[in-house]
């Protein structure tokens, strides 16, 4: 279970060193074999390869005559890439996806249960100005009810 937010930085060669909090956890649930993808909100989601197999797959099995589909299969799937940590607990995320979430030197990883997000550090700071919208009476109704 993932949980937690890191600010992190990426080296010059686009390495992301995986807080060492979470490196026992993914070498055990998938030998620190991880899966990038591209998400809708233009940040990258890093999930253990055993988490992300069945994600794929049903994302394969539905119909690709649905245009909405068929790109979020475009999407998650066709910008997936396959991750190994090395010794030192880096991945090296590819350029295009590094590209797409407009990932320069500060990072955010955040924790999402099963997965992580990948953060540029002022989007990542939007999406909580975002969030703290709730306040203001802005809540989905699927939250009604909800309390911590």
């Amino acid at each position: 279970m993932f949980r937690g937010v890191a600010t992190l930085n990426l080296d010059s060669k686009g390495r992301l060193v995986v807080p060492s909090r979470y490196r026992d956890a993914l070498m055990v649930h998938g030998a620190g074999r991880i899966v990038v993808t591209a998400d809708p909100s233009q940040c990258l989601l890093l999930f253990p390869l055993p988490e992300w197999e069945p994600i794929e797959k049903k994302l394969n099995s539905l119909s690709s005559f649905n245009p909405q589909t068929r790109s979020l299969q475009r999407l998650l799937v066709g910008n997936a890439a396959d991750l190994e940590m090395d010794g030192a607990g880096r991945v090296l995320l590819p350029a295009m996806l590094r590209q797409f979430a407009a990932l320069e030197k500060n990072v955010v990883l955040v924790g999402q249960g099963v997965k992580f997000e990948l953060w540029n550090e002022e989007r990542w700071q939007a999406q909580m100005e975002q969030a703290l919208a709730f306040r203001d009476g802005a809540m989905p109704p699927e939250l009604e009810g909800f309390s911590l």
